[in-house]
């Protein structure tokens, strides 16, 4: 087994092979080729095997960096190229929903990807620290370092590497009980092994033989375990769930406008009347589907003769995303991001306000103390944040009670928010978005992979009904087995979509992830300080020992 002593000489040669310029220019060209790796892996690039290798160019020169400024600067680098790859999309939204110029779009994004590589910066500093102290192999120090990072460093939007393999059913099951941040410690965990066998060789055989083992055990236990919930559901209670894509454009010069409402509640109304004749039991409209603004105190729908009524051609109970208000719809008033579930004689049943609110998209942050600042954002909603989570009480044709857990916009991607709805059983989930921020682009893409992890952490189906797309369904072991597409609505004027699919009514929130959270996660940070703070000093004891033997 390599010794401390022959790792660290080990380290001094190659630090004197590449030092200075040379060390540099390897060093930033190593971080960027991971960084690229990493959004490459992403959606809708989606080769997602490059994030079982994609890190091992990081690992590499930061063992070798000859300082450990360098070091956590190659780290921090291949974040800023991943997020900068991963986030391309966000330059056009800030420009054109900020109203602000390209270049100072373009400056924000960049410091937004300077912030997000902090991740990063964080995992490349504990690594180099620990290297220098213990003899870990990467194998291991990787995977735990990352997970805490994933776990600590709070985002804008957030996102894990794991949704890199959110396409593969039989990799993500290990979420039941660990959440994402398990299948981003397992990718970390090959990239350290290959790391370790590149950087030490036949010394370091052993823990990557224990990686792989490890990997094979959970892909097989993913095969296994898919099966066996591919066989709960065939059995399950069944409920037809049609989705209305409006695709239209997120801009209130546009079809948003009051003057073009209208026409596009009657296009979304047509094609829920063609899902009811084709045996829809229940229709999800998405989050703003229906543009004009409701009075919480209203308890059912409009008059049958009123413009604005919400159902008109069709009967079929609905789910509806709507902007609510609490006294008169004015600047000062409570407005709220609403779910609505309107059952089949017209009354409203079920409500649910957003909980997690985006910053500078539905609130500026410190408007209350400074108001200035809402001109950092002035397209900005001032949303007020809902109290909790809730579940709808959904009747179905033959009678039978289900609940439904509502989630709006990016709440389908917050685990910490999926828990708190396991608490209350849910036998499915319904997500309402508007993406229409985005266009075709990555992003509606990326949003969807990282709500699958949902599905696996309760073991309940989703049913995601998005502006303007990808609406999806997904089943409970994380599989998308029916979706629409992603488009621009400011360029492809298409006009309202529809999709209608089977959905298996399966009760949540019965795994470990569900009851204990991120455990893993915090013993994973546990894992971090340990081996930082303590090991270190126990092998500094046992060196002592031995040589006052």
């Amino acid at each position: 087994m390599l010794s401390a002593e022959d790792s660290r000489s080990e380290t001094v040669e190659l630090r004197g092979l590449f030092s200075g310029r040379r060390e540099m220019l390897l060093g930033l060209g190593a971080a960027t080729l991971s960084g690229t790796m990493l959004f490459l892996a992403c959606p809708k690039f989606d080769l997602w095997l490059l994030a079982w290798i994609a890190v091992v160019p990081l690992l590499f020169v930061m063992v070798h960096a000859s300082t450990m400024r360098r070091a956590i600067f190659f780290a921090w680098w291949t974040a800023v190229i991943g997020n900068a790859g991963g986030f391309y999309w966000l330059i056009a939204t800030i420009e054109r929903f900020g109203s602000l110029p390209f270049i100072v779009a373009f400056l924000l994004f960049l410091v937004f990807c300077a912030y997000q590589a902090l991740r990063f910066l964080l995992f490349g500093w504990a690594v180099r620290s620990i290297r220098q102290r213990t003899n870990l192999p990467l194998s291991l120090l990787a995977p735990v370092v990352m997970a805490s990072c994933e776990l600590l460093v709070p985002f804008i939007f957030p996102y894990y590497l794991a949704l890199t393999q959110s396409w593969h059913p039989v990799v993500i099951q290990l979420a039941e009980f660990t959440g994402p941040l398990g299948i981003t410690a397992l990718l970390f965990m090959a990239n350290g092994a290959v790391a370790d066998l590149i950087i030490e060789g036949r010394r370091r055989r052993f823990s990557a033989i224990a990686s792989a083992v490890i990997l094979v055990f959970v892909v097989g236990y993913g095969y296994v375990r898919t099966n066996r919930i591919a066989n709960a559901r065939a059995s399950a209670p069944k409920l037809r769930v049609g989705i209305v894509q409006p695709n239209v454009a997120n801009d209130q010069a546009e079809e948003r406008s009051y003057l073009k409402a209208p026409r596009t509640l009657t296009e979304i109304q047509q094609r829920s009347a063609e899902l009811e004749q084709a045996g829809a039991e229940l229709i999800i409209w998405p989050e703003t589907g229906y543009a004009t603004p409701l009075s919480r105190r209203v308890g059912e729908d409009l008059p049958p003769y009123h413009p604005q009524r919400i159902r008109t051609g069709f009967t079929t109970p609905l789910i509806l995303g709507v902007v609510t208000y609490d006294e008169s719809f004015t600047e000062e008033s409570r407005q709220y991001n609403t779910a609505l579930l309107l059952d089949r004689e017209g009354k409203f049943t079920g409500r649910y306000d957003k909980n997690s609110l985006l910053a500078f998209g539905e609130y500026v942050p410190g408007t209350e103390t400074f108001p200035s600042i809402k001109q950092l954002s002035p397209v900005a909603s001032r949303f007020t944040p809902g109290a909790d989570v809730a579940v709808f009480s959904f009747q179905a044709t033959d009678g039978r009670e289900w609940r439904i857990g509502p989630l709006i916009c990016l709440e389908d991607i917050i685990p910490s928010l999926g828990r708190k709805l396991a608490a209350r059983h849910p036998h499915l989930l319904v997500n309402v978005t508007d993406d229409s921020w985005f266009g075709d682009t990555s992003e509606p893409w990326q949003h969807l992979a990282l709500s699958v992890f949902r599905t696996v952490e309760l073991r309940t189906e989703m049913v995601r009904a998005v502006n303007p797309g990808v609406s999806a369904y997904i089943d409970a072991t994380g599989r998308v087995y029916a979706k629409t597409y992603a488009l621009d609505p400011t360029t492809d004027h298409r006009g309202a979509d529809k999709l209608l699919a089977e959905v298996a009514l399966i009760e949540g929130g019965h795994t470990v992830y569900s009851a204990v959270g991120d455990v893993f996660g915090y013993a994973c940070v546990a894992s971090t300080l340990f081996l930082w703070l303590i090991l270190p000093r126990l092998g500094e004891r046992m060196r002592r020992r031995r040589a006052s033997a």
